[in-house]
């Protein structure tokens, strides 16, 4: 159900810091448009972690109402524990989510578990593991991926070499969370992206998943304003490009 580019979407907010939930829904209308397959809400993009349960709700309903339905709407339920992860879980289904991507708790051991209580309440809805070390150590151990009960994996390490051992395993899709993989990614036999930079250059994304090394260069500045200055260097190129506001809660 999940291919191809997707886009990490960034959370438009007010002047006031209120989430402006139909300029939200309208940025991810327009980078549909311009080639985005699916679209995550509520991640580490979207400055989950200053989003209450309310507006996660909101804007995933928003969202959802405002795209085709061939285009999956995944929203983010990660948290320390399973227990708000499960409840992130039940309310972002009931919002409308076509799946939800799941960051592994801090200093975890017992993913399996983690999993396994997140994916009974996902019910139908398919759940994504996401390792990304630099936010929530130590992520998912290769030896331990494949025997999770899920149903694929963002990878936003950055690590060529966990991304090759991750695809050749073939155990479940692997998406790439490092626009700076997306020519080795995609060729290589990942099952998607999903994308901070697609906010910005979501064309440019989609040509360098495909190969396009030229592409996969021209996203230098988009892949260096994710890396080093999120939210802040993403939403700057994003009002150059798109008119959007800079206002963020986070940082």
């Amino acid at each position: 159900m999940i291919s191809g580019v997707g886009v990490a979407l960034a959370t438009i907010f007010t002047e006031g810091l209120d989430v402006d939930v139909a300029a939200t829904a309208a940025h991810a209308e327009r980078i549909v448009a311009h080639g985005a397959r699916h679209v995550l809400l509520a991640g580490s993009t979207g400055e989950a972690a200053a989003l209450d349960e309310d507006e996660r709700s909101a804007l995933i309903g928003a969202v959802r109402a405002a795209l085709p339905t061939d285009i999956p709407v995944i929203a983010g339920t990660g948290a320390p524990s399973a227990r708000q992860a499960v409840r992130l879980t039940t309310q972002a289904v009931a919002a409308g989510a076509d799946a939800v991507l799941v960051l592994t708790p801090p200093g975890s051991h017992d993913l399996r578990s983690h999993y396994q209580e997140v994916a009974r309440a996902a019910a139908s809805v398919p759940v994504l593991g996401y390792h990304f070390p630099t936010m929530s150590e130590p992520g998912i151990p290769l030896e331990v991926l494949g025997n999770l009960p899920i149903d694929g994996c963002k990878d936003s390490s950055g690590d060529p070499n966990r991304l090759l051992a991750e695809v050749t395993a073939g155990t479940m899709p692997i998406y790439v969370g490092s626009s700076a993989l997306l020519a080795l990614a995609g060729p290589m036999g990942a099952a998607g992206a999903i994308l901070q930079a697609a906010n910005v250059e979501p064309e440019l994304c989609a040509l360098a998943f495909a190969g396009d090394i030229e592409a996969q260069r021209a996203l230098a500045p988009a892949h260096a304003a994710t890396r080093d200055r999120a939210p802040h260097g993403t939403k700057a190129l994003m009002a150059a490009r798109w008119g959007t506001p800079t206002h963020a809660r986070i940082g």
